[in-house]
């Protein structure tokens, strides 16, 4: 299904296999992070690399938004995360959600980035705010954030540039 989405948006390009490649990436780090609340560094160390390298030869982003990409990506989360240690002294994000979303601004850009945080972060509330109240645990039920970066990501791709134009002309 996704394929023929990618093959559907981007066309059959170097660029719409590099992007179903992170859309691959997307998916075993979205189940692995629900069944296990982990991300694996297997995937998105190199997928950072491979980001960057992508960046280089292709014409959808430049090395250069690659880098911001990846120093923005991993930044913004790597600061959440040292800010809510500091204020509760208790973990409340883990480095793989930093490293995923260094990765998905390797590929995608700085832009992308904060994109994907606020899709992410709102289709994440509102799924753990019913989970919370239907389970009963409230505030002490632990949510990978992992499957709604993964989220974010793919409502990027394919619909990203509609929905900030949109946005834009309603700003006007």
């Amino acid at each position: 299904m996704f394929a023929v989405a990618v093959v559907a948006r981007y066309g059959l390009s170097w660029e719409g296999l590099v992007l179903y490649g992170l859309i691959a990436a997307l998916l075993v780090i979205t189940f692995v992070d629900i069944d296990h609340q982990i991300i694996p560094d297997v995937i998105t160390c190199p997928g950072i690399a491979i980001g960057f390298l992508a960046s280089l030869a292709l014409d959808h982003i430049t090395y250069k938004e690659s880098l911001f990409g990846i120093i923005i990506g991993g930044g913004i989360l790597f600061l959440t995360a040292l800010g809510y240690y500091f204020l509760t002294k208790r973990e409340g994000m883990g480095g793989g959600d930093i490293k995923l979303l260094a990765m998905i601004g390797a590929f995608l850009g700085w832009r992308a980035v904060i994109f994907t945080i606020f899709v992410g972060s709102a289709i994440g509330a509102a799924v753990s705010m019913v989970l919370a109240i239907h389970t009963g645990k409230g505030r002490k039920l632990a949510v990978p954030f992992g499957p709604f970066l993964s989220l974010g990501t793919l409502v990027f791709l394919f619909f990203g540039p509609q929905i900030m134009n949109w946005y834009v002309q309603i700003l006007r």
